[in-house]
């Protein structure tokens, strides 16, 4: 059996109510009083009701949230970098109380699960934004979200009652057990994943089918929750790695598959809990690039490498696999990263964000080496769409 084949913890937690609970939690969640999520709860709740953040079986309590800040791992010791919590206004705290039975609701006011609240505690709001972003900086994407979120947290189990609506993805919305159902049918015992919440270029291109070299297959798991503004909508992204796998990949090799779960642009400690996930979908192994999770200047281009340091390959139990920057060498003629080109700098074909923005703004097809021709299309078209 391989190392990744076990759930982080030993049990893929499921927190999914069923048939009979269903219909009693529905008619019994009219008395409850409620909180309305927004849209990175909701994602956290799905997440850990379908066991992707297991052994997680709710929103953290107090004991496991500073030990994830203070040392990366949970109270019982087993390693977890990023607190999972639920955080409410003092108002809405102060008219609950230890062993409520809590309704969890969308915008719409909508049921989508229960919480079973064990303890409500204050949080030091700088405190986490320097463990796990290792900034303070009022730009940074997760610390805008840390500085809007209410100042107490609320802990407890959950059970997902209604689990949210997502049309958009049908037919790659797979829960943990249902990949680990598919790898098993295909007989794969070594499987790489993949995170992305950008469309896929030739250099990922290049890394993945590196790591299909040296594995059975490839999740392909894309971030479909909560992303920055200017990322490109999820919905796209996914039509740009429907053509690419259509065109460029042996289809008995890669499985697409969607991660409903919020971004939070935490660097090397959002590559530890990638991994984690991935793990607990079936990966035995996991694709780390430059800049794993990165946002702006903050981290380092390859600190979320050497954070895979601080654990033991077995207590994590996936294997990363470290890429260096890939690009398109000139002179070689083929795709190449630091480690297998000798050639300068001006050799390498680079296109920058901004860069790529103003070609698909412009209707300009980017160099096939940069970008698939299948792959540009669908973006320009977006992005013609989007002037408009």
């Amino acid at each position: 059996m391989s190392v990744g084949s076990v759930p982080h913890g030993g049990k893929l937690v499921n927190r999914l109510a069923e048939d009979d609970e269903k219909e009693e939690l529905l008619e019994k969640a009219k008395r409850f009083k409620k909180i309305k999520l927004d849209s990175r709860q909701i994602s956290d709740l799905e997440m850990i009701a379908v066991g992707a953040f297991s052994p997680l079986e709710g929103f953290m309590n107090e004991a496991d949230y500073k030990k994830v800040l203070q040392e990366m791992r949970l109270a019982n010791g087993l390693p977890w970098s990023i607190p999972v919590i639920l955080a409410v206004t003092q108002d809405e705290a102060r008219a609950l109380k230890k062993n409520d039975e809590i309704g969890l609701t969308n915008g719409n006011g909508s049921l989508l699960g229960v919480l079973y609240l064990e303890e409500k505690y204050r949080y030091d709001k700088e405190a986490e934004a320097k463990s796990v972003y290792q900034t303070t900086c009022s730009n940074h994407p997760g610390i805008q979200y840390l500085n809007k979120r209410g100042d107490v947290l609320l802990g407890g189990k959950v059970t997902l009652v209604n689990r949210p609506k997502r049309e958009t993805f049908k037919g790659y919305l797979f829960k943990p057990e249902e990949t680990r159902k598919i790898f098993k049918t295909r007989g794969w015992r070594r499987v790489a994943g993949f995170q992305t919440r950008n469309p896929i270029h030739r250099a990922h291109e290049y890394i993945q089918k590196c790591a299909l070299e040296i594995v059975d297959g490839i999740l392909l798991h894309p971030l479909v929750g909560d992303t920055k503004k200017d990322d490109v909508p999820a919905e796209v992204r996914m039509d740009c790695y429907k053509v690419l796998i259509e065109n460029y990949y042996p289809a008995d090799r890669m499985i697409l598959s969607v991660l409903p779960a919020a971004m939070r642009y935490a660097g090397p400690k959002e590559a530890i809990f990638h991994a984690i996930v991935r793990k607990n979908y079936g990966c035995t192994h996991f694709i780390v690039g430059r800049d794993h999770a990165g946002v702006g200047s903050y981290y380092g281009s390859f600190d979320a490498h050497y954070i895979f340091d601080e654990f033991g390959e077995e207590e994590l139990g996936i294997t990363p696999l470290f890429f260096d920057h890939a690009f398109y060498c000139q002179h070689c003629a083929e795709m190449a990263s630091q480690k297998t080109c000798p050639h300068k700098s001006d050799a390498h074909l680079f296109l920058s964000g901004t860069e790529l923005r103003q070609m698909l703004q412009a209707g300009k097809m980017p160099p096939a080496e940069f970008t698939r021709p299948e792959v540009a299309k669908v973006l320009i078209s977006w992005a013609t769409r989007n002037q408009e």
